[in-house]
């Protein structure tokens, strides 16, 4: 395939030509060892006075990527930050001072050279060699516009983590706060377990699945949307405390707090309850914001403080309070529950009408963008909760919790039902809401009801979405923002 190239990029490939011919391609080159980083060079020579390193021989030998060039200086970035760097007139070879004038930005260098301060006391490296350790061929976006496009920068990552510092912020925060979790749930005593990302029976969650052929064993599997009912076989199995992040996908729209590819965080604890989850996610939640420093933080316009209790509201009463509509003493019956839909032009599903899923309709339209700060809601109707356990007192609801941030959830948590006839009559309905229409619907999983045949014992298990706890704690509304590589329409693909 035949490529165009620009002039930038074909002056470029002209100098590459020439470094090649001349014996000094850099991609030849297989290794270069730094004893200084950006940062560990600044912090060493940070008291330093320009007199006293005047005639200081410490070797300093730094790498980086080019990212300007200023007559006799240069400025360099690694990893941890950037470095600025002094070629003289005198004091290095030809060679150097050719690979100097020949620099273009964006080209990574190794760098040879002892410490100065500069009259803005700003700690330098005085060059003594450079080595073009990679030439780019390709320029940088220009300084001042840069790289902003949300979609190309999603399209190009690598290029917006070269440019954009408060992107390359937001991955290294986010890989911060995976390492946190893991570090708080084992030191709670949990496990860390992995789980089949390839799946022959599609369940775990509402979400319509992914589908694979496996060529050896000559049959369809699905890609998991979720890690629960794996999970809950090794409670059963006598891992009373266990836990994975890991990556699960659902084939569902795009938007600003949906891919459908995330990482979710999913647990699940022997001789606990829903209650016991509350308060352990509330700690893990502390946790996370005062590693990072960000126990106060401004999210989508709402000041958020990570120190206070969180808010408890169960669902049939925050519908009361935002609807005026009280369940369960006004609406006994599907056919009242349907009476009600109409009556506020809530729109149901053919797999939606009874009163549970009714509920739950009014839920989303009337509550859920009222949980700004951060919400425990409770106590959600038995058909939008196969998984889990009936409230003992009112068989119509379970015990189970959502939790709701500014509007969205960021977490899911069950009292898990460990009853086998119940489970086997739950799968049931699942898959006859599938035929209604649900393609979000749990499948029969026998196997897992016979893994609960054995005897599970209760248990507490919550799901939590890593990818909209850094889209917070980052303070990024799009969920592409802190994906590395999201999913992306075609380029002009507009639909």
């Amino acid at each position: 395939m035949d490529r165009d190239f620009n002039d930038q990029e074909l002056i470029r490939r002209k100098k590459l030509k020439k470094l090649q011919l001349d014996g000094h391609d850099p991609f030849l080159i297989q290794k270069f060892t730094r004893n200084y980083t950006s940062a560990s060079f600044k912090t060493a020579f940070k008291d330093a006075t320009k007199e006293s390193l005047h005639d200081d021989k410490t070797p300093i030998i730094v790498s980086g990527r080019v990212m300007a060039i200023r007559q006799s200086f240069v400025v360099i970035k690694d990893f941890y930050g950037t470095v600025q760097l002094y070629v003289g007139k005198d004091g290095i070879d030809e060679q150097t001072r050719n690979t100097f004038n020949d620099l273009d930005i964006g080209d990574i260098i190794g760098v040879h050279g002892t410490p100065m301060k500069t009259n803005t006391n700003e700690a330098t490296v005085r060059v003594k060699q450079i080595t073009l350790l990679s030439k780019a061929l390709k320029p940088l976006p220009e300084k001042f516009h840069g790289l902003v496009d949300e979609e190309e920068r999603a399209r190009r990552r690598y290029v917006d983590l070269i440019v954009n510092e408060q992107s390359f912020k937001t991955f290294v925060t986010r890989s911060k706060i995976i390492s946190i979790i893991r570090k708080f749930m084992e030191k709670q005593d949990f496990i860390e377990v992995e789980t089949p990302v390839l799946q022959a029976i599609h369940g775990g969650a509402a979400a319509r699945p992914f589908i694979t052929k496996h060529n050896t064993l000559n049959r369809n599997f699905y890609l998991r949307v979720a890690t629960e009912l794996h999970l809950k076989r090794l409670i059963v199995g006598g891992m009373e405390k266990v836990f994975e992040i890991g990556r699960v996908f659902r084939n569902e729209g795009m938007d600003t707090t949906h891919n459908p590819e995330f990482t979710s965080m999913e647990a699940y604890w022997a001789y606990v309850t829903m209650y016991d989850w509350m308060k352990l996610t509330q700690k893990l939640f502390k946790k996370i914001a005062s590693e990072l420093g960000l126990v106060k933080i401004t999210f989508k316009g709402v000041d958020l403080d990570f120190s206070k209790p969180f808010k408890k509201i169960n669902m049939v009463d925050f519908i009361k309070q935002e609807a005026g509509v009280n369940f369960d003493r006004e609406i006994k019956t599907d056919e009242e529950a349907l009476a009600l839909a109409k009556k506020f032009n809530i729109k149901v599903e053919d797999h939606q009408r009874t009163r549970g899923h009714i509920i739950n309709l009014f839920f989303e339209e009337f509550c859920e963008k009222k949980c700004q700060q951060p919400t425990f809601v409770y106590g959600h109707p038995i058909e939008i909760s196969p998984l889990a356990k009936k409230h003992e007192k009112d068989p119509r609801y379970t015990e189970r919790f959502e939790l709701f941030i500014c509007g969205k959830e960021f977490a899911n948590s069950f009292t898990e039902l460990n009853d086998p006839i119940d489970q086997y009559e739950r799968f049931k309905s699942q898959v006859e809401e599938s035929k209604k229409g649900n393609d979000e619907a749990n499948e029969m999983d026998l196997d897992f009801v016979e893994a609960l045949e054995y005897g599970m014992p209760p248990t507490g298990g919550i799901g939590i979405g890593i990818d909209r706890l850094t889209m917070m704690f980052t303070n990024n509304e799009s969920i592409r923002n802190v994906l590395l590589f999201p999913h992306m329409r075609d380029r002009g693909d507009h639909e």
